[in-house]
């Protein structure tokens, strides 16, 4: 495998593994943005304001500092951090507000974690065995949990669907993923994947709702790395970690392409997050969190100085409540 289409850890994968293109390896682009900002000190303990309860909150994730920061949103005020975390990575959110955190031990444990909105203990905490925890969404349907294993214990990834977010998960894989990276549900409750082949190339594929079988998807639109997966509303979004975020008609097996937001910026954005005719872009190189219109996309209009890796918002008041 070449270093240019490598495995993806974080970047704080093991020794075992190097850290690869995600988070800065592979063929990098330099960000343009400069100069970095001033290293500050690893926060140790988990802290809230009184205003984060009621207020919409926009959470990050940093692999970095190893914790995950509340905003306000969409204004971006800081209003709290979680720590005791190693590798925290992806992030989503359920209809209840409640947000869940994919992340390791220093055991190496892969694990998911869940906190309610605005809290800093964890209310609940489902293992994985079957490899390194990557990303996670939930289905809007039925409250099931999906978690992609980037890789397993013997070399394959695979995806874990956890029933109502609890319990033991069902594994699936598909012969044409090899490294699973991104996914989400749309409102139906299909999920979508992305990912590599074993020969590394871009790899779509959908566990369609009531299946028990993954179906390989074929996009007419070529991406250069897996970005994140996100039902937006009316297309199923699927990122380019150095470019475009793509929107596509899936149908079949068939994912046509209906558009695109260009986020102009030298920008490696790993996971985004779409709220409110807003998309989320947390940039490992620039150590930003941008914000541009969505789906226009062009320049940012809103910059957050810290580094990032994934993203999601929870309301304070839920539209189910």
């Amino acid at each position: 495998m070449s270093i240019l289409h490598s495995v993806r850890l974080g970047c704080a994968a093991s020794a075992t593994f190097a850290v690869l293109a995600g988070c800065g390896g592979g063929a990098a682009l330099q960000p343009a943005i400069a100069p970095q900002p001033a290293a500050q000190a690893r926060v140790t303990q988990s802290w809230v304001s009184p205003a984060a309860k009621n207020s919409d909150l926009m959470y990050i994730s940093d692999l970095s500092d190893q914790v995950v920061t509340m905003y306000s949103w969409p204004k971006g005020k800081m209003l709290g951090q979680i720590t005791g975390f190693f590798n925290p990575e992806g992030l989503c959110v359920d209809k209840t507000g409640n947000v869940w955190v994919t992340n390791d031990t220093s055991e190496g444990v892969h694990q998911i974690t869940e906190y309610a909105h605005g809290g800093t203990t964890p209310i609940a905490n489902l293992i994985d065995n079957d490899g390194r925890t990557n990303a996670c969404s939930i289905n809007p349907v039925t409250g099931d949990l999906a978690v992609t294993n980037f890789f397993g214990a013997t070399g394959q990834g695979s995806i874990s669907i956890y029933k109502n977010a609890q319990g033991t998960p069902t594994r699936y894989v598909s012969p044409d993923v090899y490294y699973y990276y991104y996914c989400g549900y749309d409102d139906k409750g299909n999920l979508f994947v992305d990912g590599w082949s074993s020969g590394s190339t871009f790899a779509f594929t959908e566990l369609p709702k009531n299946s028990s079988k993954l179906k390989t998807i074929m996009l007419n639109h070529g991406i250069s790395y897996p970005g994140g997966v996100q039902w937006d509303g009316k297309h199923v979004a699927v990122g380019d970690q150095y470019g475009p975020i793509y929107q596509f008609d899936i149908k079949g097996t068939k994912g046509t392409e209906v558009g695109s937001t260009p986020l102009n910026q030298e920008t490696q954005i790993v996971q985004f997050w779409i709220q409110n005719g807003k998309v989320i872009g947390p940039n490992e190189h620039s150590a930003n969190v941008m914000l541009w219109d969505y789906p226009a996309g062009g320049s940012p209009i809103k910059t957050l100085s810290g580094p990032g890796e994934g993203a999601t918002v929870s309301l304070a008041k839920p539209l189910s409540s």
